[in-house]
């Protein structure tokens, strides 16, 4: 019996020793990333090889560790560049952009999932067809739209209205997945008691559907807060700027500061870390379960 139990387990060492090395492989980048950030210097090569470099030296120049710790990179940021204006514009831009595409996405879905009428399968499938097309085939069309047809270049206001368009058809397409696993008789029995339709849509199937939303709100205000095309295509203005925009002026054609750019590309992410680690509790399948008997 042990022999048996020890030959099924024997496999799972060598699948432990692939996830430990493709783990690696991810962070070793993110650690760069910090060393970079908080070496205080500006240069990727932190550490100067020898005329004959040993192993030891080899193995100290690509292990990512800082020779001296410092928050310069990170003080010269805030100091130096108008990088505070640029990430309150990205702000407000994705949090506008995540309410805007939310709100239209789970509508549409709720239509699209509970209601029957002409059209109803070719939409779905017109939302499916959009998705297939590359981003940057929409620079054109929009540039024309946004900045020469509404005058809308280089304001918040444009890229909102194009972030939460563009978030739509992949929001509604996950949304409707998601009502169509709650129970319609949840609705029916609403009606018995006499509640309205738009009561039932905000206290049952939204207050059911949070995970979804969760997830929703996530991607559309990752997708705005780290979009860059359409921004620097969009956006003439330094005043106007988003915080990624923001951050190539730190690598430029005349000057490499990658110590700027590694501690702006930190700041950036942060946000975005947080809002994930508070909507992780409502990323949970199944609250429907056990709502209807039988």
């Amino acid at each position: 019996m042990a022999r048996a139990r020890n030959r099924e387990e024997f496999p799972h060492a060598p699948l432990h020793a692939g996830l430990v090395v493709f783990t690696f492989l991810t962070v070793y980048p993110v650690l760069w990333v910090f060393t970079i950030a908080f070496s205080g210097k500006q240069s990727l090569a932190l550490a100067d090889l020898p005329e004959s470099p040993t192993l030891w030296d080899r193995l100290r120049a690509i292990t990512p560790w800082p020779e001296r710790w410092s928050m310069a990179n990170f003080a010269s940021v805030f100091a130096d560049q108008p990088f505070l204006a640029w990430l309150g514009n990205s702000a407000l831009i994705a949090v506008a952009t995540t309410i805007l595409g939310v709100c239209l996405a789970m509508t549409a879905a709720y239509a699209f999932s509970r209601f029957r009428f002409p059209g109803q399968r070719a939409g779905m499938m017109s939302f499916l067809v959009s998705q297939m097309f590359p981003g940057t085939l929409m620079l054109i069309p929009l540039y024309i739209i946004v900045v020469q047809w509404l005058g809308l270049g280089s304001t918040r206001t444009g890229l909102v209205l194009v972030y939460g368009t563009t978030s739509v058809p992949f929001s509604v397409w996950m949304l409707k997945g998601y009502f169509d696993t709650i129970p319609k008789e949840l609705e029916e029995a609403a009606v018995i008691e006499g509640a309205s339709a738009g009561k039932i849509f905000w206290r049952i199937i939204i207050p059911l559907a949070k995970p979804a939303l969760a997830i929703t709100a996530l991607f559309s205000f990752m997708s705005s807060w780290n979009e860059f095309i359409l921004a620097a295509t969009l956006i003439d203005k330094e005043e106007m700027y988003t915080a990624p925009v923001g951050l190539r002026f730190f690598v430029g054609g005349f000057s490499q500061q990658w110590g700027y750019f590694a501690a702006g590309s930190i700041i950036v992410s942060i946000p975005v870390v947080f809002l994930f680690l508070y909507l992780q509790k409502y990323l949970v399948s199944g609250l429907t379960a056990g709502s209807v008997k039988g």
